[in-house]
């Protein structure tokens, strides 16, 4: 099979897998939309963070176990034969200790992320339930890489849709009878129902669940943490971002602005999901080729990533710009609400291809075990951001907390640029030496 076609049977059953994760939240948003409004809406963006948080350290536990256990497989180390046991005992015991946090720490933590009266309220009933499923959502979120790196990429497209169409039928009857709590319990089963087909996979591969050695374990756990750190980063990015516009739209703005924002980041989320997609798809095949030390391949198939997210990028910038006069109406938003939508999406269009540049690099740097570089970029737009967050209102208030998405993203992407740029150079002239 040649290179091209290897990279598209694991990349686009990766994409579409990601997408379906993006709609888990989307529909939620769209039937709670329907049901209580734009509180609904400001309710569940505001609670959204936590939910996302919980998906991120299961994609960040289970893509760093996954990368071990292509990279030592490549170099024929029995090593691997632990990894699948010793991380799912890891995001065993990581759920645990979150259902705890969150149900002790919850309100507190809601009223950090700006909640307070009766979205306060509205968004405990959602986040309640989402910490009883905890463990469900870590296990699906984290075997999901396992499976496409023992190449089931397929298959574990076909478990996101088994759980994306338990939450939606469950959505339709479970939000207008019971509300947030509903809407979360479909999502919890949903996550539930990939779970298990996860776990039928690897029985029927016959995957071993060995735990390493009990004196072994602290330092399994630590190796595991230190890569998960950057697939974390890049899947909790958005989150953050989130976080950081609901406050500053609150600060200088209103309910309604925080509303129209959660339309806007619902439908950009799943680009940004499609782009992490394309870079976790092609990350099995790039630890491969790291592992056989064979760089030259491995530049050869980040190269068909950047094309490939670069096209996504396209059709997708191109499609939601049609579309941004409907976006508000399609989640319930009020009309004052849906005109700012068309009015500020095109603002976070403008920035998706250096935000592709971005995202794909730093998958490649997580995959090849570039830690320290994969952290920078991980966390550059974020902190960019911040800094951003705080001076850019202060001279241009409300439409200061708009500009200030766009205009990290395309410092991420100078910094993106250097850091690659520098890595390059040593590689070519490792390639020239051998």
């Amino acid at each position: 099979m040649s290179e091209r076609k290897n990279f598209f049977r694991f990349v686009i059953p990766s994409v579409l897998a990601f997408a379906l994760s993006g709609v888990y939240t989307i529909v939620d948003g769209f039937f709670i939309g329907q049901r209580l409004g734009d509180t609904g809406l400001a309710a569940i963006v505001l609670g959204y963070p936590i939910a996302a948080i919980i998906q991120a350290l299961g994609t960040g536990m289970g893509m760093s176990g996954a990368i071990r256990f292509t990279i030592m497989q490549a170099k024929e180390s029995g090593e691997q034969r632990t990894c699948l046991g010793g991380t799912a005992l890891l995001m065993l015991l990581a759920g645990g200790l979150i259902t705890v946090l969150l149900l002790v720490f919850l309100h507190p933590l809601l009223r950090l992320l700006g909640a307070e009266g009766d979205i306060l309220q509205l968004t405990a009933e959602y986040i309640r339930v989402i910490a009883v499923g905890t463990v469900f959502q870590l296990l699906a979120t984290g075997f999901v890489p396992f499976i496409r790196n023992m190449g089931g990429a397929a298959f574990a497209m076909t478990a996101m849709i088994a759980g994306f169409l338990t939450n939606v039928f469950l959505d339709y009857f479970f939000v207008w009878k019971w509300g947030m709590a509903g809407a979360a319990w479909a999502t919890v089963i949903g996550q539930g129902v990939t779970m298990l087909a996860a776990l039928g996979f690897f029985i029927a591969k016959k995957a071993v669940f060995a735990l390493p050695p009990v004196s072994a374990i602290p330092s399994f756990f630590a190796s595991v943490c230190k890569v998960a750190v950057a697939p974390f980063g890049l899947t909790i990015s958005p989150t953050i971002t989130i976080v950081m516009m609901n406050r500053f739209l609150l600060l200088y703005g209103n309910e309604q602005d925080v509303a129209a924002y959660s339309c806007i980041s619902y439908v950009v989320s799943i680009a940004y999901l499609l782009l992490q997609g394309v870079g976790d798809g092609s990350q099995p095949l790039i630890s491969r080729h790291y592992g056989e030390n064979d760089m030259t391949a491995a530049l050869g198939v980040r190269r068909l990533a950047y094309r490939t997210a670069l096209a996504i990028t396209v059709v997708c910038m191109i499609a939601l710009f049609l579309a941004r006069a409907f976006v508000g109406t399609l989640f319930g938003a009020s009309p004052d609400a849906s005109r700012e939508v068309a009015a500020y999406l095109p603002m976070f269009l403008a920035t998706m291809l250096f935000l592709a540049f971005v995202r794909v690099t730093i998958s490649y740097f997580y995959a090849t075990e570039k830690t320290g570089l994969s952290y920078a970029l991980v966390f550059a737009e974020p902190g960019f951001q911040l800094a951003l967050f705080l001076t850019l209102p202060l001279a241009f208030d409300l439409f200061g907390v708009w500009l200030t998405v766009p205009l990290a993203q395309v410092l991420a992407w100078l910094v993106s640029v250097c850091a690659r740029h520098r890595i390059d150079r040593k590689i070519i002239a490792e390639v020239k030496k051998a």
